[in-house]
Order: C-alpha cells, then structure tokens, then sequence
C-alpha cells in the first residue's frame, strides 16, 4: 500500500505533467515522459543546494527521467546554456548582455524566471572579535588592487583593527556571487586582487575561513546560514548603518547593496521536451518550502504566481535589460509587475 507522502507525491506529478503536455502543444506535437528522457542543469553554485534538493524530490516522482545537475558557477552555466547545451541555467545574478547576445546568435532564446531571494554574507573567523562591521570602502581596500587597496593586514583596513595578516576566499570568477562583488566594489573599473583564494565549492571556501584566524570570505546567505557555526557574519555598512544579512533584511531590501535574486533560465527549444516543462513546474512548486528550509527567502506567493504565469505564458526574454541592452533599475517585486 502506497503512503500518504507517496500518494500526494503522485497526485502532484500527474497534475503537473498535465500543465506540462499543455504547455508543449507545439508544432511537433506532444511528447510523451519516456525512459532515457532527461533535464540538463548547470550554473550557480549558490543555487545548486536548491536545485540539487528540488531534483532529488522529483527523481521519485518521475524515476524515468534523468536530472543532472552540476556547479560550474553563473558565467559557466550560461556559456553551456547559450550554445544549448543545457536546459536550465541556474543563475545568481541577471543574464549580462553579452550572454543575451551570444545566445540570440545562436538561436537560442528563454525565459526567465526568479526562484528566491539570496545575500551575499562576508564572513569571518569565529575568533575575529574585532571587526564589528565593515564599509563599502573598507571591502575595496581588502579586495581590490591599486595605492589605496590590497590590505595585507587587518590594521591596514582599520587603523586600529590588530597587524595580523588578511587571507581571502572568494567564490571563482564565473560565479554570479563573485560578479556581485565586482559589480558592488569595483563599479569604477578597478581590478580585483590576484592573490585570493578562488573556488566555485562554497564548501572549500567555509573550510578556508573556518581554518584561519585572519581569514574573510564571501559567499550566499544559505551557506551562512547552514555553517554559522563555524564563522561569523559580518554586518555591512551602506551608508544607512550596519546591517547584518538576516533573512528580514534580504526579504525586504533592507540588506544593501548585497541582496539579490536568484534564478531559473529555461531555454526555449527545451520547452519541446514534456519532461523539461514538468521540471520547471516541480521546481516553481517546491521553490518555496525548500528555499526556507535550505536557508535562502522564498519569493513572495505574489511573486511565484507571476513567475508561473510568465512560464505558462511562455514569455521570452529578460525584464533586466532593454532591448538596446541598457539594465533597467528597479527591485524584483517592480520589474516582474
């Protein structure tokens, strides 16, 4: 006899898969969910524990089809997805220019859709009791290159912070968490310091500064939350006062200029594969329960509804960027209106 988890399990799916034969009445027709069909993701290694744990529930649900799901960060996922190599990039940042383009001249198109609410964490040693916030500048001094950066030691970015040397980790440079940085502390076109320790395993980077005292690091806010343990948070100051990144000040913007959305990028000609579309539905149904339990911010209910019916709509594009390629300002609750 089945049990009640199964039975729920099952009737969502035969649910969900009659949205996703619906959605796939195109001009080849409906497939139909067979064995050896699969789902192709790859990007951000933030969102990867969300989109390994969505793809783990529906590997009982649809044991026919093959989910793999790989990390090999923001800018990675999207250099396979816009030569349609991937069905869904996972992204922690907006698709950039250059990636629309590229994907536009190769046929590609997508839709967009945001899947929950991250923030960037600076992190510390569990013993570093001296840094009680830091500043936008003090973040260039430690991490970018030139006269008045690249801080050896602590007191070289506070005067009074102790003289002992500065070890950083951050995420690689074809993570989304790493163009965050860049975009937030080198918005002048310096360059980020050569001598960091980069990985696109957050893991590697939660060891890295958990081991040494005079270690910092970045990385999104669930593996803060999952690893507080084992290091400290750091509160940022913006201008507006200290701010640590809490789940209340990423869900209401309050946690600047490092709050961010995440997301799902589904490309186009998968949307002709049932098990692509079924996928994507999973996804956007278990975003919100897995999303509080892995320690990101679920959207707003408001704002999965509008991503669903983006999806179901089938609208392509990005609502980041204008079609001359400028990005448009705004938070996600007023660009997704």
């Amino acid at each position: 006899m089945s049990s009640p988890s199964n039975d729920r399990r099952s009737t969502l799916f035969g649910a969900l898969l009659g949205g996703a034969v619906l959605l796939c009445a195109c001009s080849e027709g409906p497939r139909q969910v067979g064995r050896g069909r699969r789902v192709r993701v790859d990007g951000s290694s933030t969102v990867y524990p969300l989109s390994e744990a969505v793809a783990e529930d529906f590997r009982e649900v649809a044991p026919e089809v093959r989910v793999a799901v790989a990390h090999s960060g923001t800018g990675g996922g999207f250099k396979r997805f816009v030569v349609g190599d991937i069905d869904v990039a996972t992204a922690s940042r907006p698709i950039k220019v250059s990636e629309r383009d590229a994907a536009a001249r190769a046929g590609v198109a997508f839709v967009e859709l945001p899947v929950a609410f991250d923030g960037l964490t600076i992190v510390v040693h569990r013993d570093n009791h001296w840094v009680d916030h830091l500043t936008v500048a003090e973040l260039q001094r430690i991490f970018l290159e030139g006269p008045a950066a690249g801080a050896e030691s602590w007191d070289d970015v506070r005067a009074d912070f102790p003289p002992l040397p500065l070890s950083i980790f951050s995420p690689g440079t074809d993570s989304g968490t790493f163009d965050r940085l860049k975009e937030v502390i080198a918005a002048g076109g310096e360059s980020i310091r050569r001598d960091i320790q980069f990985s696109e395993d957050d893991h590697f980077l939660v060891t890295g500064v958990a081991g040494e005292p005079g270690a910092i690091g970045l990385f999104g806010c669930s593996y803060y939350f999952s690893n507080g343990g084992r290091v400290r948070a750091v509160p940022i100051d913006a201008g507006q006062g200290p701010v640590l990144p809490t789940r209340a000040s990423i869900a209401d913007g309050s946690y600047q200029p490092f709050s961010r959305p995440l997301f799902l990028y589904v490309s186009d000609r998968s949307l002709r594969e049932p098990q692509v579309v079924e996928f994507v539905h999973y996804f956007l149904s278990r975003a919100p329960e897995l999303a509080d339990e892995l320690g990101y911010v679920p959207l707003s209910p408001e704002l999965y509804a509008r991503a669903r019916a983006r999806f179901d709509a089938g609208e392509r594009g990005t609502h980041f960027l204008t079609d001359e390629g400028r990005r448009r300002e705004g938070t996600l609750v007023e660009l997704y209106r």
